[in-house]
């Protein structure tokens, strides 16, 4: 199961979060039987949005994640809600490319690096918050830092890493953010540069068995820290016959007029967790008929 802690140095200056997705990761190479490279992509992006997803404030409030760097994974998507559970799912999941020259899968190849990082907030309100910045490295956890930069000022560091093993399960996934807020002083940035300088890679860190809470205590190692909370978020989907109907409304009535008389029915199938819906040719036309009403 997957953990995540939130924690906070005693000042109140400097928030830290970790994670451990490896299960998150591994249902995503279950359900779109992702390549290694792919899998590392997708898992990084929705080990992001759980953890981002754990900073909004309201219950009901969700977050998107959308990564489109031009590459050959196409657009990578990631959709979070409030408790950290997260559903994710590549344009196109198998991508085979060689190793980069560190030896690493080459996430930034399958991604690319011509394109854009989307963040959407629904918060609830009439029109969802949007923020976009460019791809500055396509490695993913770079694209976060630079987005909490330009488009919220707020100074964060991101670390996000999946491990995959040669038979293309995963072997360790996790992340971490640590923010700086307005009042952090001198010392607490020194110390903080100190901590994330001197600590192995995140993906390292959990496959050698340290736990989130492990990690936060690392990275706020000297200012005291505090566990605020822990949450065991979910790769969940929340798709169900009624929102996959609103979408076939929202095909307007010609569409749907031909799914009935020249497909005589249709399937629908969902992105993030593979389901399919079926609909007969009188179960479209049933629902075209209370639409109308």
């Amino acid at each position: 199961m997957a953990r995540l802690t939130r924690a906070l140095s005693a000042d109140g200056s400097v928030m830290a979060m970790a994670i451990d997705s490896t299960d998150i990761a591994a249902r995503i190479e279950q359900i779109h039987k992702t390549s290694a490279v792919v899998t590392a992509a997708t898992g990084r992006l929705a080990t992001a949005a759980s953890m981002m997803g754990c900073l909004l404030k309201g219950e009901n409030d969700s977050l998107t994640l959308r990564l489109n760097g031009k590459g050959p994974v196409g657009s990578v998507i990631a959709v979070s809600d409030s408790k950290g559970n997260v559903k994710a799912y590549p344009v196109n999941p198998v991508v085979e490319l060689p190793l980069n020259s560190k030896g690493k899968l080459d996430v930034a190849g399958a991604v690319g690096t011509d394109g854009y990082l989307s963040v959407i907030r629904d918060l609830g309100l009439k029109e969802p918050y949007v923020g976009q910045t460019p791809i500055v490295s396509g490695e993913i956890a770079e694209d976060i830092t630079n987005y909490y930069a330009v488009s919220e000022q707020v100074p964060t560091v991101c670390a996000l890493g999946v491990l995959v093993n040669p038979d293309l399960t995963v072997r360790a996934a996790g992340g971490f953010l640590v923010q700086l807020l307005p009042f952090a002083d001198e010392k607490a940035i020194e110390t903080i540069e100190q901590n994330i300088n001197g600590i192995k890679p995140v993906s390292t860190m959990i496959d050698e068995g340290m736990t989130p809470p492990d990690i936060c205590k690392l990275l706020l190692a000297g200012l005291e820290p505090e566990i605020l909370e822990e949450r065991t978020p979910l790769y969940r989907c929340d798709c169900n016959k009624e929102r996959v109907e609103r979408a076939l409304l929202s095909m307007g009535r010609e569409q749907l007029n031909e799914l009935i008389t020249e497909d005589h029915g249709t399937e629908v199938c969902c992105h993030f967790c593979e389901k399919k819906y079926r609909y007969s040719e009188d179960e479209l036309t049933r629902l075209l008929d209370n639409a109308s009403k």
